[in-house]
């Protein structure tokens, strides 16, 4: 098999400095060689999902070539042939538009094909027939030596689709996006992809391409545009949608009812023959024509657009836009019904969008964002939404910072580059963007919105305003940022604890494993680790003083979907007088084992290994049970807020702390309020260390009238408290009384004492 780009990782030479991402990643030894080759052969891969080899192939040839991964989508690209080579030096091989021949671009429609000679006609049939073929299967050319693969649908935006720069540049990404497209469409049990972009990434231009590449091959279809308004839709239409349409080769356009230009409806149908007074007097037989009868629309934006419709393909554009009262998950659970007859899915979706902020349209688009992840199916092999996600960083589609070759320029180059455009790249766009994000530093929501227009990562395309978290997300969104700078990847180890030898209640081990449930920031030293203090057969820790732990624990080991919320617990250290770091997260554990014992058991060991004792609610008693029985009873930290005389018999025999009470709540907030304030983000021009990504996400969006679905804010709030727990000591009330004890008072002042009366 012959090389092509997707052999190579696309750092290639930026590798060396220190920059190191790929978008997909090649899959080996999927199928045996000599099947492969019997199979390609004999032409038998069928388009579509592959159960046996679990991928899709996207080959329309009978033969496939490398299978490759584009966020965790398994994909059959189609066997290597006969590339186009525009150049014998690798240096002037790139993608480039193929001239229009002028003898056919003067042809407008079929009509006046039709008019031409024999002798010409059979000049261009196999011009005519050749970009046929490109649409249906795809195309191959030498990029700076590789063979490299671009879908139909790709070749179609490329060579024939006018954008509002004239002609689209060729770039890595879209490449990419495009075969991940073709997946979509091939793959039976999807309805389409959800597209996580950056702004000015090309995707309105890209899916307008495609409504109009396939309305003018569907018969007896209808192709939709829906947008975060109305207006927005009809835009689309009018200035993506109808200019691809009317630059098209007349060989590709169908016949069109209605005017050149339309303002609601493109149709590509036999239009009404009018009757003049001629043709009936002279009994003129009227010319019978086919036409497709397929139209391209758009719609207002609703919950209900398109309702009771039959759709082929929806171009749903800023998806991550829409505000109240629409709301695209209502929107999507209607509009997917136009997809399907039946369990038959039979149109599909391109949707695409940047995100707002959460609570203007963003949560929701995340909500379906993370519900189209092809690695959570259900019984029948689709995601929840029924979509495949896609993310594509914004340093593979930034404008300005392609190469000649549609490579992006990460690093600056020591050299000037000449660009897709012709203009020198000096900077490269990593720096670029580094440089936009510390001019925005001291205005967070700025470049939260910076973010989510220009997202690295999907965690900055859900960036949320400030304004809208319980906690100071300032400080948190500073802590974030500053760990992704700082590589937090090395203050973290990943592990396991397990007991010497296996024999349990003895010492407790910490091994390292890069699959481990626990994230560690701080290891204490030979002489504190396992200090437990025996007294009286219990169990008590002999670290108290140095920390403490809060955890959010479960009862149940299975739950009906599979999922259920995850055990959390969390290390915190105090203010001591040993060498540890003070108020420091130490250790952050978010995991739901398949067994709640197995749970249970990290619990302990971790508590044992530090010395240090819990506070846990109480409301799931197992683990505060669990505990009991294994004699460390000692290591339960009673609620705080009373005493022991108040206590109830259940927390007197296991301790923890109620989560009913409405005063719990507010004081475990407040305490997180409080922590955030004084040690997270930037405090007196030096950065906290609380180095444990998970835990600030959860914090950022923590709502405390739904806490159920943030297990490490409870657990983290917990361990604050436990270490705090003097602060929430119930105070004595005292009540004073005047008691008249008949001691008589005298005024001295003067010559005599005078009795006060």
């Amino acid at each position: 098999m012959s090389k092509s780009f997707l052999d190579l990782p696309f750092e290639l030479e930026e590798n060396k400095h220190g920059y190191n991402q790929t978008l997909y990643k090649n899959i080996l030894d999927v199928v045996n060689p000599k099947i492969l080759k019997k199979q390609n052969r004999l032409k038998k891969w069928e388009y579509g999902y592959n159960s046996d080899y679990d991928f899709i192939v996207i080959s329309k040839t009978g033969q496939i070539g490398q299978i490759i991964e584009i966020q965790n989508l398994r994909i059959a690209l189609p066997a290597t042939n006969e590339p186009f080579k525009r150049s014998k030096e690798k240096a002037e091989q790139y993608w480039k538009r193929q001239d229009y021949p002028k003898e056919l671009s003067r042809i407008k429609s079929r009509f006046d094909w039709e008019e031409y000679p024999a002798e010409f006609k059979e000049k261009w049939y196999d011009y005519i027939d050749e970009e046929f073929k490109r649409r249906d299967e795809g195309y191959w050319f030498y990029s700076k030596g590789l063979p490299t693969y671009i879908t139909g649908t790709h070749y179609m935006y490329l060579q024939w689709s006018k954008i509002d720069v004239g002609a689209p540049d060729y770039r890595e990404a879209n490449r990419l996006f495009y075969i991940f497209w073709e997946a979509c469409k091939a793959d039976n049990r999807c309805y389409g992809m959800c597209y996580l972009k950056n702004r000015r990434s090309g995707f309105s231009f890209m899916s307008s391409a495609e409504l109009v590449n396939q309305a003018t091959i569907s018969s007896d279809a209808r192709f939709g545009i829906l947008s975060k308004s109305g207006s927005d839709a009809k835009k689309m239409f009018t200035d993506k949608v109808v200019p691809i349409s009317v630059n098209y080769p007349f060989f590709f356009k169908p016949i069109q009812d209605g005017m050149d230009r339309p303002k609601t409806e493109l149709a590509y149908r036999v239009p009404a023959s009018k009757l003049t007074r001629r043709k009936l007097e002279s009994n003129e037989q009227l010319e019978e024509l086919d036409g497709l009868d397929t139209t391209i629309d758009w719609k207002n934006t609703g919950d209900n657009s398109y309702d009771g419709e039959k759709l082929k393909i929806l171009a749903h554009d800023e998806s991550g836009k829409w505000e109240r009262p629409d709301n695209i998950l209502n929107n999507w659970r209607v509009t997917k019904t136009t997809l399907r007859l039946g369990r038959k899915i039979v149109g599909k979706c391109m949707m695409g969008s940047t995100s707002n902020a959460l609570d203007k349209g963003g949560n929701n688009f995340k909500k379906l964002y993370n519900n189209s992840d092809v690695r959570e199916r259900n019984k029948n092999g689709q995601t929840s939404s029924g979509l495949y996600s896609l993310f594509i960083p914004m340093e593979w589609n930034y404008e300005g910072y392609m190469d000649t070759y549609g490579l992006p320029v990460f690093i600056t180059p020591k050299d000037k580059v000449k660009g897709a455009d012709g203009i020198p790249i000096t900077i490269g766009v990593i720096e670029h963007w580094e440089n936009e994000v510390e001019g925005l530093k001291e205005d967070q929501d700025s470049l939260n919105e910076f973010y989510r227009q220009f997202p690295r990562t999907e965690k900055h395309a859900f960036r949320d305003e400030t304004k809208s978290s319980l906690f100071n997300l300032t400080k948190i969104y500073e802590q974030i940022d500053y760990n992704e700078d700082v590589d937090n990847d090395k203050k973290i180890v990943r592990g396991n604890f397990q007991w010497e030898n296996g024999i349990k209640d003895t010492k407790v081990l910490l091994t390292p494993n890069k699959n481990g449930r626990f994230n560690i920031s701080w290891i204490p030293n030979t002489q504190l680790q396992n200090n437990v203090i025996l007294k009286n057969g219990n169990k008590y820790p002999g670290s108290e003083h140095i920390g403490a732990f809060g955890c959010d624990s479960y009862d149940i080991s299975g739950t009906v979907d599979g999922r259920g919320s995850k055990g959390s617990l969390h290390g915190l250290t105090k203010f001591s007088m040993e060498q540890v770091p003070a108020h420091h997260f130490f250790l952050e554990y978010i995991s739901r084992p398949q067994t709640a014992e197995i749970f249970f058991e990290d619990v302990l060991m971790a508590l044992v290994f530090y010395g240090m004792p819990l506070l846990c609610e109480n409301n799931k008693p197992r683990l505060l049970y669990y505990l009991k029985r294994r004699g460390y009873r000692g290591f339960s930290i009673n609620r705080p807020d009373k005493i022991w005389n108040k206590l109830s018999v259940t927390e007197k025999e296991i301790g923890g702390i109620p989560n009913s009470s409405e005063d719990i709540k507010q004081s475990h907030a407040a305490a997180i309020e409080a922590y955030i304030e004084n040690y997270v983000g930037r405090v007196d021009e030096e950065y906290g260390d609380v180095y444990h990504q998970k835990t600030l996400e959860d914090w950022s969006q923590f709502d405390i009238n739904n806490r159920t679905k943030h297990d490490a804010s409870i657990s983290s709030g917990l361990a604050i408290m436990a270490c705090n727990k003097n602060k929430y000591r119930p105070v004595s009330v005292r009540s004073t009384k005047n008691i008249n004890l008949g001691i008589k008072q005298f005024d001295n002042n003067g010559s005599f004492s005078q009795i006060i009366k």
